[in-house]
């Protein structure tokens, strides 16, 4: 599954339904995270870690 972070949203692929909403609320809780992540690895720079799903 692809999915945009922002805004949150699947861009292609699938999974079942729970694991899918699961991912998606993670992404929402981490959408800034992400995007700040994205940006340093298009500047060439590692990511920070995010804290996983529990």
């Amino acid at each position: 599954m692809v999915l945009g972070i922002d805004p949150v949203e699947v861009i292609s692929g699938s999974l079942p339904r729970r694991q899918q909403r699961l991912v998606e609320a993670w992404a929402e809780l981490h959408q800034l995270e992400l995007i700040e992540d994205w940006e340093r690895l298009q500047a060439g720079q590692v990511p920070f870690p995010i804290e996983p799903l529990r």
